[in-house]
């Protein structure tokens, strides 16, 4: 067995670690953004499968990693772990389709409402402490499905046809687009930037380059906030227009 996981800003990560942590810690995790990650897949018939949830949608990195590496899938069993602020209704659904189409067999699926991590926005902003607590709910759902997953009935979450209506009406088809393209949307304020290069080295698209004077964004942003939350000074944008709170899921443990 072998756990893969995108993460922005932590999240997805975390929950991957707690799952891996209770079900088996000899299990390797690594970043789908890795080069040797398909080579590493192709050793292992079961996959623990994580990713965050946008808009109702996969992530475009998470989206076109699936695709490009269709011949791998054919086989293995994958158990499909997303995270959301909110509600997805077919988080795990939207990849499980991609996966059954390649040949896979999805185990099973599991939501996690964990702390909203879109720095720029204000909508889903909540307290410290309302956070951990929505940390340690996460924390006991993983629990128990470890113990279904154990016990030969693992959790199914967001597979059945109604969470895919669910998925649909909720957001999906509302806002369709924000997912299928990279985006171009970002902004880095020049005026404060310090040129430090830190969200150049954390960009999974590699989208960001340093030059003499400024940072440079080539139009490939997944939309992850890696570079919004690690960027000390504040100067980057993607939705919004001013960083509101900057994310760790660490510190809410």
């Amino acid at each position: 067995m072998i756990g893969i996981y995108f993460s922005g800003t932590g999240n997805t990560k975390y929950c991957l670690e707690k799952f891996v942590a209770l079900y088996d810690r000899k299990v390797e995790i690594i970043p789908l953004e890795d080069a040797g990650t398909p080579e590493k897949m192709a050793y292992h018939k079961d996959i623990i499968f994580a990713y965050p949830i946008y808009y109702s949608n996969l992530p475009k990195i998470v989206r076109d990693f699936i695709c490009e590496n269709s011949d791998v899938w054919r086989g293995k069993r994958i158990f499909i772990i997303t995270t959301m602020g909110l509600f997805s209704g077919d988080g795990a659904g939207v990849s499980a389709r991609l996966f059954k189409r390649y040949g896979a067999q999805v185990w099973g699926g599991l939501h996690l409402k964990m702390p909203d991590c879109i720095c720029d926005v204000k909508a889903l902003k909540r307290t410290p402490a309302q956070n951990k607590q929505i940390v340690m709910k996460a924390e006991e759902r993983i629990k128990s499905a470890i113990y279904n997953l154990k016990n030969g009935t693992p959790t199914k979450n967001g597979l059945g046809l109604l969470c895919h209506i669910a998925g649909l009406l909720g957001q999906r088809l509302w806002f369709y687009h924000k997912t299928q393209e990279y985006s171009a949307k970002i902004q880095i304020d020049s005026s404060t930037c310090i040129k430090c290069g830190k969200c150049a080295a954390v960009c999974p698209m590699n989208n960001l380059s340093l030059s003499e004077d400024k940072v440079i964004a080539d139009g490939r942003c997944t939309l992850c906030y890696r570079c919004v939350n690690q960027c000390s000074k504040k100067a980057i944008t993607i939705l919004g227009k001013q960083v509101i709170f900057q994310h760790s899921v660490y510190d809410f443990h």
